[in-house]
């Protein structure tokens, strides 16, 4: 379909001078009232020299444009969506009508705390249940994403270290199969990043954790289930491990989603970790926001959470924001977090209860290991046998027999209505195709799936240039992957 730039007449339909701020850009800004405040314009380094150019088209039109468009767009409500690591499961609405209402949409950050007391109340209900689902002491709503709850997470070990004078401890130890965010992260609060390789089975090496934790370890990032989909059974060992050399473990909540109600990363030995709302508790997810990254922690390190938690004067109704606390780390958002995420999540888990709650785990492991084995009668699993809430596969043998890769398996899920998983990653298995169905899923849908990726495997081993062809449902059938990779078009260029 064309782009909306490419449809209607193009007009300089904007102004790029303050001084001409009441001329009539076009015929129809006649019928919307005169602005009743005055106008506050940039500094001229910051005002457009050119107008832009934006098409001139009817209501009509504009409403016919983005309902093709959603037409081109995948989401859960439209097919199955295993990408693995990420937890893309679906929405409720229920979840979506409360952060709706009234009392939550119409207040604004910067109200006197007196006014917003059952906003904050929101945010330690949901701190309480938090606390209480991961074995931590405290939660901060700050962060906006996993990844900054990584950062903010790392940011408060390299303060408590600091505290207590012990300044040298410069290294992070994070597994060769951990999420790229978690070198990125420990790099950019500036640690020195200390590779942990894989035994065999896919766990940590805990002997060689032995050797590489010393008087520089500062901690050690852990996501438990791995991103293998494997519980890692030596958790405790290397929490002890850690805590002997003086080091700190986080755990990186990225699947929590197996663990709810059944283990907790505090009673892991695990004493600071982040999670994903928008992974975990049915929050919004992808297309650039809105994400929350709380992290919680235990009382030794709840000092140095970021500032603007809440505080109770010892009354009912009496909240107010702490934003004095000497040891924190200071702000990471500019005010409380992503507050309606919250209100989702807190939504969520409430409408669960404790049963409804653990219930989300055991279905979501259920799902995972029930399609695993049906696709063991043709794919090889990465690590045979059980499975937490996903799995990866190994294309490598496929590929060598056939030429077909684990990114044209992929483009051909997209021709059966299935969104592809996560391709290549994690980057220790060779052709991975990770999946991860989510407890949202019924037995009918699986089963859908298992048999389109048999059709998949078997076209691979009768027919693999057809592959080539693939996707052909789509508007966009097979583009250069390189070039794309290494020219992309990230702008329209107008005529």
């Amino acid at each position: 379909m064309k782009l909306i730039f490419e449809k209607g007449a193009m007009s300089g339909a904007g102004v790029g001078d303050c001084d001409n701020i009441d001329t009539p850009l076009e015929p129809c800004t006649a019928i919307l009232p005169k602005c009743d405040v005055g106008y506050v314009c940039p500094p001229d380094g910051f005002q457009r020299a050119v107008p832009p150019i934006l098409p001139v088209l009817a209501e009509s039109e504009v409403s016919r444009h983005y309902s093709l468009l959603a037409r081109e767009t995948f989401g859960r409500n439209i097919g199955f969506y295993p990408l693995g690591s990420c937890t893309m499961k679906y929405n409720p609405a229920m979840c979506e009508e409360t952060a709706a209402l009234p009392g939550f949409t119409d207040v604004h950050p910067l109200q006197a705390a007196r006014t917003v007391q059952g906003c904050i109340e929101v945010l330690r209900a949901a701190e309480r249940s938090l606390c209480e689902i991961t074995g931590m002491d405290a939660v901060s709503f700050a962060p906006a994403a996993g990844a900054h709850g990584e950062l903010t997470s790392l940011m408060m070990i390299r303060a408590y270290h600091a505290a207590r004078g012990e300044s040298q401890r410069d290294e992070i130890i994070v597994p060769d199969s951990a999420h790229g965010t978690n070198p990125a992260s420990a790099g950019m609060a500036g640690f020195r990043v200390i590779n942990l390789p894989s035994a065999p089975d896919g766990e940590i090496d805990i002997e060689k954790l032995r050797s590489l934790a010393g008087e520089k370890t500062a901690g050690l990032m852990l996501t438990n289930p791995n991103t293998l989909g494997l519980f890692e059974r030596h958790a405790a060992d290397a929490a002890r491990i850690i805590h002997n050399a003086g080091g700190l473990m986080y755990y990186d909540g990225a699947n929590m989603n197996a663990i709810l109600g059944v283990a907790r990363p505090g009673d892991m030995g695990f004493d600071i970790l982040h999670l994903n709302l928008h992974k975990t508790f049915a929050t919004p997810h992808g297309g650039g926001g809105p994400g929350s990254g709380p992290v919680g922690c235990k009382a030794a390190l709840a000092p140095y959470l970021p500032t603007g938690r809440t505080i109770s004067r010892g009354e009912p109704g009496s909240y107010e924001w702490d934003i004095a606390s000497p040891d924190s780390i200071g702000r990471v958002s500019l005010f409380h977090g992503n507050f309606l995420v919250v209100v989702r999540a807190l939504t969520y888990i409430t409408a669960l209860g404790a049963e409804g709650v653990t219930e989300v785990s055991e279905n979501a492991v259920l799902n995972a290991n029930y399609m695993l084995k049906r696709l063991e009668g043709k794919f090889e699993a990465a690590y045979p046998g059980r499975c937490m809430h996903e799995f990866v596969l190994t294309l490598d043998k496929m590929k060598k027999q056939t030429g077909v890769t684990a990114l044209d398996v992929a483009k051909a899920m997209i021709d059966k209505g299935i969104h592809p998983p996560t391709m290549y990653f994690p980057l220790i298995v060779r052709e991975a195709l990770m999946f991860e169905p989510t407890e949202t899923e019924t037995k009918a849908t699986l089963d859908e799936a298992v048999d389109a990726l048999y059709d998949i495997f078997d076209m691979a081993m009768n027919d693999p240039e057809a592959f080539q062809r693939a996707p052909e449902s789509t508007p966009v059938s097979r583009p250069d992957e390189v070039a794309a990779a290494r020219a992309p078009i990230l702008r329209y260029i107008f005529e």
